[in-house]
């Protein structure tokens, strides 16, 4: 039976990202990895950039079952936003470049376009069914959105080093918390009217 060559394609091209970078990922070092030639690598994908694509989208069906495993580990709601956060910090720390490949190096691929790749929703789709339980009178894709957001946005700038590593379980607890509601915004302090002279 023939191997199936573009998925070869991809899993060299995470294998060498993850290993050395995706600028690492040349069309020659690839093709040489996947055990092809260059015209069999163009057969099946039109450019470089075809490749970090498939790999993205290979990446989020990966995610959402990391997610809907996370999700189905608990029968508790307020449990599993707790699993979910951790699944989904664990599987980006734990896969970077296939992380970039998601969400820095492939900006045309849009959760909001219905003849997009069907991962994509997935993924998102997972995160708003465990959310679902806690948005209670809340828009449930804003809530969502919020939420997925405030993910990413941990994961990025803790890549940055711009966030203490001590605190990680610490910020862990905080948005688990914030989303379940336990953690309400304090509201702005009154202005005082000045004395009267």
């Amino acid at each position: 039976m023939e191997p199936d060559r573009p998925a070869l394609i991809v899993r060299a091209a995470r294998e060498l990202a993850e290993a050395e970078g995706w600028e690492a990922v040349t069309t020659r070092r690839l093709a040489e990895r996947a055990g092809c030639g260059q015209s069999d690598l163009y057969r099946h994908f039109t450019d470089r950039e075809a490749v970090v694509a498939a790999v993205a989208v290979d990446g989020y069906a990966q995610l959402a079952a990391t997610l809907r495993a996370a999700r189905s580990s608990t029968d508790d709601p307020q449990h599993r936003w707790t699993a979910v956060v951790a699944a989904y910090l664990d599987f980006a720390n734990g896969n970077p470049a296939l992380y970039d490949a998601m969400f820095v190096l492939t900006p045309d691929l849009s959760f909001a376009d219905p003849d997009g790749p069907a991962p994509l929703e997935a993924a998102f789709a997972e995160l708003r069914r465990t959310l679902t339980p806690l948005a209670v009178g809340a828009d449930l894709d804003a809530f969502t959105e919020v939420g997925w957001s405030t993910l990413h946005g941990m994961v990025m700038l803790t890549r940055g080093g711009r966030l203490r590593p001590d605190l990680q379980e610490r910020r862990e607890a905080v948005v688990v918390a914030h989303l379940r509601g336990g953690c309400p915004v304090p509201r702005q302090p009154e202005p005082t009217a000045p004395a009267p002279d």
